[in-house]
Parts: C-alpha cells; structure tokens; sequence
C-alpha cells in the first residue's frame, strides 16, 4: 500500500508531479488557505505532510497523528512547527534555505527605498487628486531621505543579511551589522546591537524568529534609534514589538518603516501600523516571484521525496534524528 500524503496548498514547479507518483496524495484545492481547522482532519492517517509557513504544526496536532513520518515545510523559517516536539519522535523536518536570499533581499532593499523616499503616500497622494496647481512643486515638496552615502544597519548577518549589504555597496552606503554570532564580512563593520542603533539611518531586520529574538526591537531599543531613522522588517513580525514602533512613527521619533511581515498574518484591522502615512506595507511577499516560489516548491516537494524513499532530507532542519 503506498504511503499518504498531505499536502496543504496546490503548488506550482514540476516536481509536485513526481511526487504523486510515489505516494497516495492529496492536495487541498482551497478555496484560499487551508484553515486551520481543517488540519487536522486532513491529517488523518498520513504519513508525510508538505506545508507552507500558514500551516501551525504544534505538539496537540502532532499527538494526533501517530503515523506521522516526516514534514516538509515550503519556507525558510520553521517557526510555525513545533521542531522539538518532531525530533523527540523521530521525525525530520525540511524547509527550503538559500533559494529566497537575493529575492528576500530585493523586497528589502524596495521597502527601504519606498520608505524613504515617500512612494507609497505619494502613490496616495497623486491617485486621491490632491496633486494641484497650487501645490504642483515646492522645495519642501513630498522631501525624503537620501539613500545614497547614508548608514544601514543589518541585524542578523547572515545570508539574506549579506545580500542586502551587497546592494548597499552599490548606493555607496556605510553598512554596519551585528549579528548573534561573530561574523566577518568584507565592506561591513560589526557593532554591538545598541551601537548600530544609534548611528544607522536605516535599519534592516535579517534575524530569525526565536526565543532569544522575540521583541529584539522592543521599546527601549527603538528608542535608541537614531532620530528620523527608518526601519525596515523582511524577517518576522514577532521581532519587533509594533505598538513601540507604531507610537515612535507617529510622534515622529522616527520617520518611516517598511513592513513585510506582521507578528499576526494576515495582520489584523486595528493593528496601528495599518493607520499610518509614513509606513509601506507588504502581505508578505519577501520570496514572492514566479521563478523563486517554484524553485521553493521543488525544494519542500524533493524533502518529501527523499523521505518517502528511506533517504536523507536534502534540507533537514533537525538532522540529528537520522544518528
């Protein structure tokens, strides 16, 4: 009898196909997003599951699943899966590293962009009719921030990190970073976390959620920031607390941010960020090109396969459980 399989969400790339063909799949065909109280139920039985980072796999579900064998999640990040909970049972965990670095890296460098020169308000601006003869062009004008010659500071150096540095390189920009771990990397100059604060004009979140970065930019570390600065999250929504951020946005303490990710998604109506002028947002679309999210999908997808044929995930997140 071939072994069941789940999996959450239709995917695109072609290895989807082969997939099929090694086990009994089957795919929710939506509408949208598999909710999560559906999990479960389509869990029954199953022997593999291939998820996205939406899909909550915790220690209750994984109780109820006693014929589980492995998981292979669509993303980088892993914080939506109980990895722990999987390691004491045996079961190994693939994500899909490396394929997103310069696509993730992109997004950040254009949210760093549109925040500091304004393109979002003034997308507002000129499609509400509020652009008029008689404010058609004046010094002060919709002024930003320049990019160019200015200091970025990277927290988390490292591969998406690296890759937002090169592209800072190009707008001659001073990049300082501080990272967990000591880390040398040529054209960018390490400091301690209160330090980059203080003298970066522009901040670039790069670091992954976990117990030791939930709410690294809490309050007290927004309000070392340099005044005026912008900052700028491609990483995850719980590292920075937002109602701090929200409230040193408004007062104008600093001057813009750019948010792709939200410590709930989809973010929530109320949440203060949503409010104001001086912040772009993004549903998160870090990786979201056509060409990445298929290499991505190949890559959960091969983790599956490898799995299903007694092999080592090529992408393991908790190797230890093949010793």
């Amino acid at each position: 009898m071939m072994r069941k399989v789940f999996v959450t969400h239709q995917l695109p790339g072609g290895r989807i196909h082969e997939l099929a063909q090694l086990c009994d799949m089957n795919v929710w065909m939506g509408p949208g997003l598999l909710p999560a109280s559906r999990l479960r139920s389509e869990l029954a039985g199953c022997h593999g599951l291939v998820c996205l980072l939406t899909d909550r796999i915790d220690k209750t579900l994984l109780d109820a699943m006693p014929a589980l064998q492995f998981v292979s999640s669509m993303s980088v990040g892993v914080d939506h899966v109980d990895v722990q909970a999987l390691s004491e049972r045996g079961i190994p965990l693939g994500n899909t590293p490396g394929v997103l670095v310069d696509t993730t890296a992109d997004t950040a460098f254009a949210l760093l962009l549109a925040a500091a020169r304004r393109v979002a308000e003034a997308d507002r601006f000129v499609r509400r009719g509020d652009w008029t003869e008689a404010n058609a062009w004046a010094p002060e004008f919709f002024t930003g921030k320049d990019v160019s010659g200015a200091t970025l500071g990277i927290v988390g150096l490292g591969e998406i990190g690296q890759a937002v540095a090169r592209r800072a390189a190009g707008f001659g920009m001073r990049v300082v970073a501080w990272n967990r771990a000591p880390r040398e990397v040529p054209g960018v100059e390490m400091l301690t976390l209160d330090e980059l604060l203080a003298c970066s004009d522009f901040v670039s979140i790069h670091v992954a959620l976990a117990q030791e970065t939930r709410n690294l930019l809490d309050a007290s570390k927004i309000g070392l920031m340099k005044p005026g600065a912008v900052l700028v999250n491609t990483a995850r929504g719980g590292i920075v607390d937002e109602n701090a951020l929200a409230a040193a946005l408004a007062n104008g303490r600093l001057s813009a941010a750019g948010i792709d990710v939200f410590a709930k998604e989809p973010v929530l109506a109320d949440n203060p960020l949503l409010a104001l002028p001086n912040v772009v947002i993004t549903p998160h679309i870090g990786s979201a090109t056509i060409c990445t999210r298929a290499l991505m999908a190949d890559m959960a997808v091969a983790n599956a396969i490898a799995a299903l044929q007694g092999q080592v995930m090529p992408c393991c997140v908790n190797p230890q459980v093949y010793d």
